[in-house]
């Protein structure tokens, strides 16, 4: 066998080898990776949408989010998602910023809780506050566009001396709100507006119907006790007090402890309406010479 056959046949060989050893690197140790780059493959080729297609999609899909969007936001309450429990505080300093001075509250976290498919903070909410106020901080609180419920209430009366402006008839009160939040977005607007918490005046119903205290006449008005009707003109009527001042008052003009209601130019008389401490009275004054001739 001459020396270039034997070359021929090693070279053979190896080249053999070389194939044995590529097949079965390829088919035992890359099998794995390669059928898995092809399955990516396949995967590609299958979501290979267009641009025109892809924004098509997009479009329909926001009309239908402002539609849904705008249907919550129609509804008088909405349920957050993944709410802060200090958001709470922040709702409760935008209230009481809008009260009086004379209202003071203070709010203490309780717990987190679960309630069916929603979840709630539990907050202890105590203070001092008028009546009206009072109001306007729970109506706030039921009202606002993101779920709060009160739970339980406490009320009690409280006098305030203060002496330059007298009693001030406050209401002690002891509230338990429920804040609701959810853990997905089905339930909340893309875009926060609240509700209008602002609340119309009621009646006090804590406010005493007597009461021992009168406040002191500081404006100098016209004390009815010992008065006496002058004269009536055309702009309304003289009236002098027991100290000897004089007073010219028209109808609805204060006096003190209440107001002139009419003057009565016929028959020569005035008529005031009084609060004493709760007690109503109403009082007539007649020129001297009637007075003298109702005597008579």
């Amino acid at each position: 066998m001459t020396r270039k056959l034997k070359n021929t046949f090693a070279l053979v060989g190896l080249l053999l080898f070389i194939l044995i050893a590529g097949g079965a690197y390829i088919l035992i140790f890359q099998r794995g990776e390669l059928s898995a780059k092809e399955e990516k493959l396949r995967e590609l080729k299958a979501n290979d949408y267009n641009t025109e297609q892809l924004n098509l999609q997009y479009e329909d899909l926001y009309k239908r989010s402002v539609v849904l969007d705008s249907v919550l936001a129609a509804r008088k309450f909405n349920i957050p998602q993944n709410l802060s429990s200090v958001k709470f505080y922040d709702f409760v300093t935008q209230l009481t910023n809008r009260l009086s001075e004379d209202t003071k509250v203070d709010v203490e976290y309780g717990e987190q809780k679960q309630e069916r498919d929603f979840y709630y903070y539990e907050y202890n909410v105590k203070g001092v506050a008028p009546y009206n106020d009072l109001y306007r901080f729970i109506y706030g609180i039921e009202q606002s566009k993101e779920l709060k419920k009160i739970t339980s209430i406490n009320l009690g009366s409280l006098v305030k001396n203060e002496k330059e402006e007298g009693p001030k008839f406050l209401v002690a009160f002891t509230l338990v709100v429920h804040v609701y939040y959810s853990n997905d977005n089905r339930f909340a607007t893309a875009e926060f507006v609240e509700n209008d918490l602002a609340a119309r005046p009621l009646y006090d119903a804590f406010y005493p119907l007597l009461r021992n205290d009168i406040p002191s006449n500081t404006e100098g008005l016209l004390d009815i006790q010992g008065a006496k009707l002058l004269a009536l003109v055309p702009e309304g009527a003289f009236l002098t007090d027991a100290t000897g001042n004089t007073f010219l008052l028209w109808e609805g003009e204060p006096i003190y402890l209440g107001y002139l209601t009419s003057i009565d130019y016929k028959n020569n008389k005035v008529k005031f309406i009084i609060n004493r401490g709760g007690v109503i009275e109403k009082v007539e004054l007649y020129l001297e010479k009637e007075e003298v001739n109702k005597k008579k």
